[in-house]
């Protein structure tokens, strides 16, 4: 098992040792950062000892992560990020942006960002000799615990709200789970799923409660700082004033905030190795029905006060989001900052980044919606480069995507009824 320093509470700052704890704070439930020897990792790794790595996966980051090398290297375990970044050229102009990108998170095994999290969870389960890994799900985080434990014959327990995505249901049963639906919310589910795991001995991977979740969604971050040297050494050759380019700014559906706030970490990170000289600008875009989080950014407070979510936006419905301080953090300490969006401007988004190739669902529209709303408000200019985040498929929401396009004609099989059609 890799040694890892410990974990640090991002509310009081208490440290703790590896094994005298394993999900959240003691003394006030905060969540816990993994702590890193990053004196020690400066000794061994440069930079490039890491680009230049072959590994087409998060894997590539290994010394970056409290985690050991997982078995199964041929199995979708390993096959986890390492996600395309496509320009948006048409966009660029409708917007009048010069730099717009986008980071296909849909590309991953089980289609969503979170395989990132799965993979370093389950590798974490293995280690522990946990037998059974459990967690509450909207549909996606369900799906890559599935996946990723399905890959390596770790059994997994997935409850979930019956109101989920009957696409997202049918990938937890394919992979092979017990699949418990939830008469209630996500929020209900959450709740039960740590009674159970308490009761039973079982690990839980829930998101905003488990650290080692974050610890896979950093490295998104690892990807977009490699990514992002070599597109500013484009920049470069194409114009030497833009040595003094702005600062990326990155755009991040939120819900219960453990994407956004792993995306920090893994900046963070970073910073502290000093590969990085300065963080990007982290922006997070909560749908209006679901905005604890950016209720409390806009209030200047980290004190979370739950909502009664309601959006199209299954993945990030969330009433009580729990990893809010750290993804107002995220926003704050990296001079983003937080916006909301309907669910209307969810749905124009998706079948805008339809036509860009890109088939996002709800929760991945809402960060380009609130790139469209960030460019009328000034939140972001002309000039500013621009990375927006796709967390998951469209093909996870079917009834969703039929809503932001018209339905086909059905016409008869002659030329007649296409010449009338046309």
């Amino acid at each position: 098992m890799k040694n890892f320093p410990g974990y640090k509470c991002s509310l009081c700052g208490a440290e703790y040792l590896q094994g005298q704890v394993t999900y959240t704070c003691p003394k006030d439930g905060g969540n816990l950062d993994v702590i890193l020897d990053y004196d020690s990792i400066r000794k061994k790794f440069q930079p490039e000892d890491i680009t230049s790595r072959t590994e087409s996966s998060l894997w590539r980051y290994l010394p970056l992560l409290p985690v050991d090398e997982p078995e199964g290297d041929s199995t979708p375990l390993h096959a986890a990020g390492w996600t395309p970044v496509f320009a948006l050229a048409r966009l660029e102009e409708k917007l009048n942006l010069k730099h717009l990108w986008l980071k296909d998170e849909s590309r991953n095994p089980t289609a969503s960002f979170k395989d990132r999290a799965s993979a370093v969870v389950v590798t974490r389960a293995r280690e522990i000799k946990a037998e059974v890994v459990v967690t509450a799900s909207t549909g996606n985080a369900g799906a890559a615990l599935a996946g990723m434990s399905a890959a390596i014959g770790q059994k997994a327990i997935i409850f979930a709200p019956k109101s989920a995505p009957q696409a997202k249901v049918a990938q937890l049963l394919i992979f092979g789970a017990r699949v418990i639906l939830v008469d209630g919310t996500y929020d209900e589910a959450f709740d039960l799923t740590i009674h159970a795991s308490q009761e039973f001995g079982w690990y839980c991977r829930n998101t905003g409660y488990n650290p080692f979740t974050a610890e896979g969604k950093k490295t998104a971050a690892f990807e977009i700082w490699e990514w992002w040297i070599k597109a500013r050494r484009g920049w470069h050759k194409k114009d030497s004033q833009l040595n003094d380019h702005p600062p990326l700014n990155i755009f991040v559906s939120v819900g219960d905030g453990n994407i956004i706030s792993g995306i920090h970490k893994g900046f963070k990170d970073l910073l502290a190795l000093g590969w990085i000289p300065n963080m990007p600008r982290i922006i997070g875009v909560q749908a209006e029905g679901s905005a604890a989080i950016a209720n409390a950014f806009h209030a200047n407070t980290e004190n979370i006060t739950p909502v009664s979510s309601k959006t199209i936006a299954d993945s990030i419905s969330v009433d009580l989001p729990r990893d809010g301080v750290r993804a107002v953090r995220a926003a704050k300490e990296t001079n983003g900052t937080y916006l909301t969006v309907s669910d209307e401007e969810i749905i124009k988004s998706i079948a805008e980044l339809g036509k860009m190739g890109v088939f996002a669902e709800p929760a991945g529209a809402t960060a380009y919606a609130g790139l469209v709303k960030a460019t009328s408000s000034g939140v972001v200019g002309s000039d500013d480069p621009i990375l927006v985040l796709n967390t998951g498929s469209g093909l996870k929401d079917i009834r969703a995507a039929m809503q932001a396009v018209g339905a086909a004609p059905i016409i008869e099989p002659t030329l007649q009824a296409i010449k009338r059609l046309l």
